[in-house]
């Protein structure tokens, strides 16, 4: 069985599209995932499931929607895409760090598509590019490092233009996400040991 990790775009921001994570974790586990965990209200969950990430997406949308009575995306990741979002972080220590003496809030973030981006579909986001707002594409990932708050971030606020499914977390959400899916990694690998 696989590690997913669900991240949901839009709920419970702005008094919009809320979903208490009791009830979402239910939602999820109705359709029979496994091992269902929420982490923190913005929608994120992790859960084991032997489908495929396509399949999954298309039916947690579908299910979220027949439950709540509104569209919602999910991007899928798995424990070891995590895993290596963190450890391939094209952003330098130095760079890091010079972001976050320059904001009073969080600097690192990372932008999670359903698909990696098209070529010409990059050059909107070019644009929008500065010495306070930067980003790097890593496959289907876009690593964002601002100098001021995400908030007032021109780049930030045009990653639709990519027309792909999107969703952003700061770089301690990842972290911990990636930290409770090896919990359940090493959880099941200890049940496993326990059968044989």
């Amino acid at each position: 069985m696989t590690t997913y990790i669900a991240l949901l775009r839009g709920i419970n921001v702005g008094g919009k599209n809320i979903i208490k994570m009791a009830d979402l974790k239910r939602a999820f586990e109705a359709i029979g995932l496994r091992e269902v965990q929420t982490y923190i209200q913005s929608g994120n969950v992790l859960f084991k499931s032997n489908q495929k990430e396509e399949f999954l997406q298309r039916k947690l949308e579908r299910k979220i929607k027949e439950i709540f009575g509104f569209s919602v995306t999910v991007v899928l990741r798995t424990a070891s895409d995590l895993e290596r979002i963190i450890e391939n972080c094209p952003f330098s220590e130095e760079e890091v760090i010079d972001a976050m003496s320059s904001s009073e809030v969080e600097s690192q973030y990372i932008a999670l598509l359903s698909h990696a981006p098209l070529e010409e579909k990059l050059e909107y986001l070019n644009a929008f590019k500065s010495k306070n707002d930067e980003y790097r594409i890593v496959g289907r990932d876009i690593f964002l490092l601002f100098r001021h708050s995400i908030r007032d971030s021109k780049l930030a606020n045009n990653l639709y233009q990519l027309d792909i499914p999107v969703t952003v977390r700061n770089w301690k959400t990842i972290n911990k996400l990636a930290e409770l899916a090896q919990v359940i990694e090493k959880r099941t690998e200890s049940v496993h040991e326990n059968e044989e």
